[in-house]
């Protein structure tokens, strides 16, 4: 679909830069988590995050020689003002 395609392009785009942010803005109720994470199980549905993952690591999967990466991740929730690491031990703790 577009939406990954699109996103495809922008992955692709960071193994020639030194990052990329993806930022999902809105609305509660909009559609944002969908759109980032999607319905893992069904591949027709997963949402930019898992499918840039394939991506990358795909990329990643076909390079030659030796060819070293280093992936780091951050995957943050700014919601009234609180800034929360969903990758973190505790959702719920509050980022300073």
């Amino acid at each position: 679909n577009s939406k990954v395609s699109s996103f495809q392009e922008f992955i692709t785009s960071i193994f020639f830069g030194p990052s990329g942010t993806i930022f999902a803005y809105g609305q509660t109720g909009t559609g944002k988590t969908f759109t980032m994470e999607g319905v893992r199980a069904v591949p027709e549905l997963r949402g930019i995050i898992p499918n840039s993952f394939a991506h990358i690591f795909g990329h990643i999967a076909k390079a030659e020689g030796d060819t070293r990466f280093l992936v780091r991740v951050s995957y943050l929730e700014i919601y009234n003002e609180e800034v929360r690491d969903l990758l973190g031990k505790d959702q719920t703790q509050r980022l300073e």
